[in-house]
């Protein structure tokens, strides 16, 4: 079966508009993985869930400042294992807000979070940069650090923008998948 017939399914991050999404897009477009598709969740240890669900068409990308990258590769050596790495520039990442009032709370990935801890924010951890966009546009706080992508799904207005990240993005594959 060559690639363009073969369904693979990516797991990672979610909601839609984090980074781990647009890398798994690239992955897939590089490697001309036509039929496939991206599936995401709320934190990339349920997406191990998901790969192993079904493992012979499925792999996971994660992304490697993601903050337990580290324990996803070594409680899950016995079943998967990181096949390749690839680096690619993020979305823009952005502090965003739904107006331009006064900032006091921040939302942000654990990631990214070191674009704002220099300021005097009550900073709020979430699990993706798009979770962040969508809390914050629901009133969850006054502003995020989220992409560019997620601000304005969410029709935040972007108060600062930190620009691409060049990032590095990891491909782990249960033992014996061939990709």
């Amino acid at each position: 079966m060559s690639n363009n017939d073969r369904r693979l399914q990516v797991h990672t991050l979610g909601p839609t508009g984090t980074n781990c999404e647009a890398a798994a897009h690239y992955y897939l477009k590089q490697h001309n993985h036509k039929q496939s598709s991206v599936v995401l969740h709320d934190t990339l240890e349920n997406a191990v869930d998901g790969v192993m669900a079904n493992p012979a068409d499925s792999l996971l990308l994660g992304c490697v400042v993601y903050p337990k990258l580290n324990e996803i590769v070594f409680r899950n050596l016995k079943s998967m294992s990181l096949q390749e790495c690839f680096v690619m520039p993020t979305h823009r990442m952005v502090l965003a807000a739904r107006d331009r009032s006064p900032v006091r709370t921040v939302l942000s990935h654990p990631a990214p979070v070191n674009l704002i801890e220099d300021r005097d924010y009550d900073i709020r951890l979430v699990t993706s940069n798009a979770a962040a966009a969508l809390e914050c546009s629901t009133g969850g706080a006054d502003a995020c650090i989220t992409t560019s992508v997620a601000a304005d799904a969410n029709n935040l207005e972007i108060l600062e923008d930190f620009g691409p990240v060049q990032m590095g993005f990891s491909i782990h594959v249960p033992h014996g998948t061939t990709l």
